[in-house]
This record gives structure tokens, C-alpha cells and sequence, in this order.
């Protein structure tokens, strides 16, 4: 995955330049008087299966068997669930003279409205292992940094489906050539999320704007810990306020810290550099962890082995709350 920007050096990680300028920040939501929206159901066995497939498909690496049957798979699961899916195709350079081709998948859930929330995930997987002891030049399985985020936005697309959405659009979109970014001495920002990069300059519609965004990634692991990360709130403390309150009206406060991040490389920070659109990251960064991540991270122990169904349902419950209090605030 990508690595933390440049504040110290420690174990060929770079972290994340922290901006301390205050920004005026409008008042939180939800209100303490709002009800809880009627939502539909997070089923968590539906996410974890859809974890486990992406699996089988092996490592999902551009430009290969796996990554090319996995696009397939997600637009036809997309579009089984009534949302207008396709491939956005483009090819990008990461600034050191490799090319990738990019395959970000789209969906579009109830197009027409104007008011739209954006959700996303990467799909890719690393093609290198490079935080393993061994088999470093092999790609990883990539059950929780890649899988676990796009398998709960399938659910929730899922889910959606069931109980349709009348006042506002959801668009998801999972990006490709997130993980292939530079680390080391050759560490560059620009050479992670290329999928994001592109999206952010080419959006799948003209101009296209959402009131705010959701970024998933490693979403799934046993005993996540979900602080309130830097680059989300430099650019949307609001939204960051108002889905960790809405976390802990449902019980999630063991994932859903109440606590500060330093700034992180990830696809929302392209989001919201480039398109604009604030955008938070519901990422899993465990205290104490010399790297930042779990330890699985960018090795071959990424596997279904760290997945918690407990942990997919805090956050897929979370995001469907989320979307159906701004369909109940719509109407």
C-alpha cells in the first residue's frame, strides 16, 4: 500500500508532514434530537464470501489472469444489483518510467439524483511482498489491503438494491493501481494511487461533484482500529465527525476511535486534492504498530486467516447508516 509522507525515516516508511492550520469547521451532524434512519441490514456472511472470491481469483496485480477475471466478476456483480457499471480504462505513468493500464470500475446507484455521496475501495493488489522475510518479488494475497474494502461496498451496493434510494445517488467506484507505488529510497506520492489520480482528473461523469466521500481500505482485520486520520480531516473533519458519531450510536466505539492520525497517501488525498470533494479514509492503523498497519501488511499473511466478519459488519453497518440519514434528511 501506500506509505505515510515524509516526516521521519523509520523502517523505509515516510510520515505524513502534518499541516497544524486551523480551519473553520461547521458544526457536526448528526444532531444529538435526529433519529436513526431506517437502514437496511448489513449481512456480513454476503461480505465475508465476497472477500473469499476475490481471493480465489489470486493476487489481483494489473496485467494479469487474476486482475482481468476479478474486473469481470465486479462488474457483473454491480450490475446484478441494478446499478449502471463499467470499466474506466486509461493508462498512466508513475513518474519513473512504468506504465500501467488502469481498470477503475464505476457503478452509478440512482443516477438521475443530484445530491450524491461518493464510496470507494482499491482493488488491486501490491505485486511485491516487500515488508515479508521471504518471497518478496511474489505478489500478496491482499485479503484485507484491497479485498475487504470493495467487499463491503458490494454489500452495501447489495443492500441498496433492497431498499432503493429515492432522494439521493450513491457512486462507487473501485480504484486500480493503487498499490504499486514506490517505497524506500525511491519513495514519490505521486507513484501510488494512479487509479485515483486518473479518476480524480477524469471523472466517469463531466464535472461530476458529491457532497462528500468515503474511502475504505483494510477494512477487515480482527481488532481494527479505526482512528480519525489527518488528510480526512484537513479536508473533512465534518464528515469525519459525523460518521464516527453516527459508529457510535450503533456500538461501534472499539473500532471507531476517538483519536487523531497523522496525514496518510491514499486515494482520498488525490480525491480531495484534484476533484475536490472531501473525503475521509476509514482506515485500520494499530497502536504501537512499527509500520503504521497491521502486520500482515504488504506480506503474504494478508490472507482470509485476518479477516473478521465483526469487524466488516462495524464498518458496512456504519457506511449504510450513513447513506440512509442523508435519504431520510433529503426528503
Amino acid at each position: 500500500m501506500r506509505q505515510f509522507a515524509p516526516i521521519l525515516l523509520a523502517l523505509c516508511l515516510v510520515w505524513a508532514c502534518k499541516d497544524d492550520t486551523a480551519k473553520p469547521q461547521p458544526k457536526p451532524l448528526p444532531k444529538p434530537e435526529e433519529k436513526l434512519a431506517k437502514a437496511p441490514v448489513f449481512v456480513v456472511d454476503s461480505a465475508y464470501t465476497f472477500v473469499k472470491t476475490q481471493l480465489a481469483f489470486g493476487p489481483r496485480v494489473p496485467e494479469t489472469q487474476g486482475h482481468e477475471d476479478c474486473a469481470n466478476w465486479l462488474i457483473q456483480k454491480l450490475e446484478a444489483y441494478g446499478t449502471k457499471a463499467h470499466a474506466q480504462t486509461a493508462k498512466m505513468d508513475n513518474g519513473q518510467g512504468k506504465t500501467y493500464p488502469i481498470k477503475n470500475i464505476v457503478a452509478e446507484i440512482n443516477p438521475e439524483a443530484q445530491t450524491r455521496i461518493l464510496l470507494a475501495a482499491h482493488w488491486d493488489t501490491r505485486a511485491m511482498a516487500d515488508r515479508d522475510t521471504e518471497r518478496q518479488s511474489e505478489p500478496i494475497p491482499g485479503a484485507d489491503d484491497g479485498a475487504s474494502g470493495v467487499a463491503v461496498l458490494l454489500e452495501v451496493s447489495r443492500q441498496i438494491q433492497k431498499q432503493s434510494l429515492q432522494n439521493i445517488g450513491v457512486d462507487i467506484v473501485f480504484f486500480d493501481v493503487e498499490d504499486q507505488g514506490l517505497s524506500g529510497d525511491a519513495y514519490d506520492r505521486s507513484s501510488w494511487c494512479l487509479g485515483a489520480q486518473h479518476w480524480s482528473r477524469n471523472p466517469h461523469v463531466a464535472n461530476y461533484k458529491a457532497k462528500f466521500g468515503i474511502l475504505l481500505d483494510m477494512v477487515g482485520a480482527r481488532a481494527a482500529r479505526f482512528p480519525k486520520e489527518g488528510v480526512s480531516l484537513k479536508h473533512a473533519a465534518f464528515y469525519v465527525d459525523e460518521v464516527w458519531q453516527t459508529a457510535w450510536k450503533l456500538g461501534y466505539n472499539d473500532f471507531f476511535v476517538d483519536e487523531t492520525h497523522g496525514q496518510l497517501v491514499d486515494d482520498h488525498l488525490f480525491v480531495n486534492e484534484i476533484r475536490k470533494i472531501p473525503m475521509i479514509d476509514i482506515i485500520n492503523l494499530p497502536k504501537g504498530s512499527p509500520t503504521g498497519f497491521g502486520p500482515y501488511w504488504h506480506t503474504h499473511q494478508d490472507d482470509i486467516d485476518v479477516i473478521s466478519p465483526t469487524t466488516l459488519k462495524a464498518v458496512g453497518q456504519t457506511v449504510l447508516q450513513v447513506i440512509y440519514q442523508y435519504e431520510q434528511r433529503a426528503k
